[in-house]
């Protein structure tokens, strides 16, 4: 009687021991199914803080909220574009600078490095609309990363221009990549905004 007990006893500590290990198995794939939802996308972004149209002196910009927006939905990583040439200065002067800039090609830089994107299928582009295409720091960068097979979903802030051409411009800088119809919004907006943006990204 003994013996049958201490068998049933070993059977059972079997069964659990089995269970235990198949549910840790099934966590384990769970939380790397997990990580590589939120790994594999990425916004990287230019805002301009300070003065802005319509919205006045700003210490988050307009397009840093809607990649704030995008990155809490879909828990994609961001890397934000970075340029002090613009800090400080007042509306007129830095649109005429900007217009400036677009008429020469400039390439301003950026701080930093260009992130590695290696690990990224899906990167998120945005910022604001400056003379019908983003600013120009943005094409510096696009000079140093290759978005090639990738799908690149464009993003703008505006006060009236929508897209412009900054879709077609991203296009043209990666012709081998999948690049979306893309998304706009007004910059007055975005800071009650966040339903439109999470509209838009359920219909991708």
């Amino acid at each position: 009687m003994k013996l049958k007990n201490i068998l049933l006893a070993a059977l059972a500590l079997l069964m659990a021991s089995g269970c235990n290990a198949q549910n840790k198995q099934e966590n384990t794939n769970t939380m790397t199914q997990s990580n590589t939802n939120t790994m594999n996308k990425i916004v990287i972004f230019f805002s301009h803080t300070g003065d802005n149209y319509s919205v006045g002196n700003i210490e988050i910009g307009n397009t840093k909220i809607v990649a704030d927006y995008i990155s809490e939905i879909t828990g994609a990583d961001q890397y934000e574009i970075v340029t002090h040439k613009y800090d400080g200065m007042a509306y007129t002067p830095l649109i005429n600078l900007a217009q400036e800039e677009a008429n020469k090609g400039e390439l301003p830089p950026y701080e930093g490095s260009a992130p590695d994107l290696s690990q990224y299928d899906t990167v998120f582009i945005g910022g604001p609309v400056w003379w019908g295409t983003y600013p120009q720091v943005m094409f510096t960068l696009f000079r140093d990363i290759d978005l090639s097979g990738k799908t690149v979903i464009p993003f703008t802030t505006h006060e009236g221009s929508g897209l412009a051409n900054c879709v077609d411009d991203v296009k043209k800088a990666y012709p081998k990549a999948n690049v979306t119809k893309g998304f706009s919004i007004y910059g007055h907006e975005v800071r009650t905004g966040k339903a439109k943006v999470e509209k838009w990204l359920k219909s991708l």
